[in-house]
């Protein structure tokens, strides 16, 4: 039977995601087999795995820095926003469908038993399961029901370190405040408390630890400083989002879309030389830039009006007009065509004209796609025939099909192969045959494909167009192997926990546990 620690939070975004990922790859350098587990999470940012289930990034992450294969059992439970009241709920990396949030709220503790077969699954094959909470354990209005928090703790009977976050400021209030609106078991159940994100003279803060300790009756087991780590990011809140980098001599900016979902897709984008990559949500930063993508999104045809009404749509028609280039992928993707209909209300119910930009409409089914794939770029003219014949890979996840309408002289962007689809009827399709995927039409392109910008000839291919697209010399822009750097990454991570955390104290906790 495995052995567990729960990381939970004072409240949202105090880094209880990275801090799972570094014990995590700590305890994998020290000999161990350990992997993440995460009940319930909500993002947008989601992944298909090898068997076509979706789960959370984040623990994506922390399996990559277990150094092991991400499964849905680390993740039961996805919950997808679709309005500020209501999500798409995901079980077992299958769609269970859209709820509204009392609704979800009322229906979630019957998911318990989905919760536990995971996680027993799990216990079978590894020695250390690291836990991650969601929010605050101290929602008073939730506590009844929950499920991820001190809720998840008591099911597993696992020990929990608080984290609060000192860089936003009132740290000390946090935890203690958090700890105050315990009930007496769970207060028993923290084991100690880890301030996360410090800048500063740690000599400086001591006697408030002394403080704490005394208010709380709790150990403090670490300080964890602010560290720039280079791993993938879980939901918007997203340091990624902050433009303030200087334009670069290619210059990409992704529309920062209210409902962007796996914006992940590009940060290996960040890595090449005389690149910069700009995340941008008004007109006037638009700028003359080279390239602008429009990524995936939750809600297409809600985040393709916010474009319209913001005046960001009519600027990258102008743009495109002019010869730059224009990609979309997924639900940006379905943005560029001429239409997108809605007939079983998936997203909105209903018609709506869309971008223009590529002669295809999309019709919202009730089926999501769910699958990885693997093909390779078609013989295309034009601008983009630097990228004839690369191979790409990665995963699909949409509920619309797209089809050429009649205009234009264009052509399909890629042949690819499903490895493996998991639709919602729960059957499985294995599909080896070819399939046109994506389109191209002049200076504009789109594709259904997740994770493409993952594949260094696909990305040397894109940085070559663009580049002479703006009539420059290409000398070998400089990238780097994404796998081996995603690796420092995480050692460094392990190296910043290992080295700020009372590791001996995180083992004699585990010791003690059942």
């Amino acid at each position: 039977m495995a052995k567990a620690i729960m990381i939970q939070g004072t409240m949202s975004n105090v880094g209880k995601s990275l801090l799972v990922a570094g014990l995590c790859r700590v305890l994998k350098q020290d000999g161990h087999k350990v992997a993440p587990f995460k009940s319930q999470n909500m993002a947008l940012n989601s992944f298909i795995t090898e068997e076509g289930l979706e789960m959370g990034r984040a623990q994506v992450m922390q399996a990559e820095a277990c150094g092991i294969k991400p499964s849905v059992l680390m993740n039961p439970i996805l919950l997808k926003p679709t309005t500020d009241v209501g999500s798409q709920v995901i079980v077992n990396g299958e769609v269970l469908g859209n709820m509204k949030a009392m609704d979800y709220f009322k229906y979630k503790k019957s998911l318990i038993p989905d919760i536990m077969k995971a996680y027993h699954k799990l216990e079978e094959e590894y020695d250390i399961i690291v836990i991650e909470g969601a929010g605050s354990p101290a929602e008073i209005n939730l506590k009844s029901d929950d499920i991820v928090n001190m809720g998840m703790a008591k099911l597993v009977d696992a020990p929990v370190l608080l984290v609060g976050d000192i860089d936003r400021g009132g740290v000390f209030a946090q935890l203690a405040g958090t700890l105050m609106l315990l009930e007496e078991e769970e207060r028993a159940r923290v084991k100690a408390t880890i301030i996360n994100k410090f800048r500063g003279d740690k000599a400086i803060l001591e006697p408030g630890l002394d403080m704490l300790k005394d208010i709380s009756g709790k150990e403090v087991a670490g300080v964890i400083p602010y560290v720039y780590l280079d791993i993938d990011d879980e939901d918007s809140l997203s340091e990624r989002f902050v433009s303030s980098k200087t334009i670069g001599l290619v210059d990409i900016a992704v529309i920062k879309l209210p409902r962007i979902s796996n914006f992940t897709d590009f940060n290996s984008l960040e890595h090449m030389e005389g690149v910069s990559l700009r995340y941008i949500t008004n007109v006037s930063d638009l700028k003359e830039t080279d390239m602008i993508i429009i990524p995936g999104t939750k809600s297409t045809m809600a985040d393709l009006l916010w474009m319209r009404q913001n005046g960001l749509e009519t600027a990258i028609k102008k743009q495109a007009a002019e010869g730059k280039i224009v990609f979309g992928i997924c639900g940006g993707y379905q943005m560029l065509g001429e239409k997108l209909s809605d007939p079983y209300g998936v997203e909105a119910s209903g018609n709506m004209e869309g971008m223009g930009l590529l002669p295809i409409a999309t019709v919202f089914n009730k089926e999501k796609v769910r699958t990885r794939i693997a093909g390779n770029i078609n013989t295309l003219d034009g601008i983009f025939g630097l990228l004839n014949g690369v191979p790409i890979e990665g995963y699909e996840i949409h509920m619309g099909v797209s089809s050429k309408t009649g205009r234009g002289n264009g052509s399909y962007f890629s042949q690819i192969s499903a490895c493996l689809t998991e639709r919602m009827d729960g059957n499985t399709e294995q599909n080896e045959s070819l399939k046109s995927d994506g389109y191209v039409f002049e200076n504009v392109i789109g594709t259904y494909v997740h994770g493409i910008f993952d594949s260094e000839e696909f990305i040397e291919g894109i940085i070559k167009t663009l580049y002479k697209s703006k009539g420059l010399e290409y000398n070998q822009v400089k990238s780097v192997d994404l796998k081996a750097y995603k690796e420092m990454q995480y050692d460094k991570l392990a190296d910043t926990v290992r080295n700020n955390l009372d590791i001996d104290f995180i083992y004699r906790i585990l010791e003690e546990a059942k």
